[in-house]
């Protein structure tokens, strides 16, 4: 059977010497992830995957000059959602390195959102990674995530979560965070995923 996969979720690392978790994911949330690095692999997991969606964890934009916060990290703070300025130096080079992915994405015609796993994990009740990948990837089972495997890393499972928000902008059960004119991040809503069987 042909599978169709709808949403690839980029767990992005901000260095090609370290590691990106990357899921590809059906509107039934049967999964398949894996570990890259290079820009050059990213993209051709995400060319062969061919999704309607690419749900990438890293900033898309940079703040205004002066300003250390984008309006979407101000309202991910105002919801009690953690987040790290993006003009850290490390926040920074990961903002460069996925700005410079969506517009090569972008330019090949996919559609291309700014998520957040830890955020969306926090709202759908499921254990971020820091507390330990057995607590978050049976998280994930409960929400109705289906194929994964028994060795996951936690960026992979980050991934999952990344793919996850896509299903979720597919099927319009999303909330917006920030200003168009400035940035967006794309958070799942906890019902959709009630609704699933």
């Amino acid at each position: 059977m042909l599978v169709k996969w709808a949403s690839v979720g980029v767990d992005l690392a901000g260095s090609p010497k370290r590691y990106t978790g990357l899921c590809r994911m059906d509107l039934n949330l049967y999964c398949e992830s894996c570990l890259s690095k290079t820009d050059h692999e990213i993209l051709n997991f995400i060319f062969s995957s061919n999704p309607e969606v690419v749900a990438i964890d890293a900033p898309l934009s940079l703040p205004k000059p002066s300003q250390t916060l984008r309006s979407c990290d101000r309202e991910l703070m105002n919801l009690g959602i953690h987040v790290f300025p993006p003009t850290l130096t490390g926040m920074k080079i990961l903002a460069e390195r996925a700005i410079k992915l969506k517009e090569e994405l972008e330019a090949s015609g996919y559609s291309v959102i700014e998520v957040y796993p830890g955020g969306a994990q926090d709202l759908l009740g499921i254990p971020r990674k820091s507390r330990g990948t057995t607590l978050l990837k049976e998280g994930l089972i409960n929400i109705g995530v289906k194929g994964l495997r028994c060795d996951e890393s936690g960026h992979e499972l980050d991934a999952v979560t990344c793919s996850l928000t896509g299903i979720a902008y597919i099927k319009k059960m999303y909330m917006e965070v920030g200003d168009p004119d400035e940035c967006i991040v794309i958070l799942p809503r906890l019902e959709m995923f009630l609704k699933m069987d």
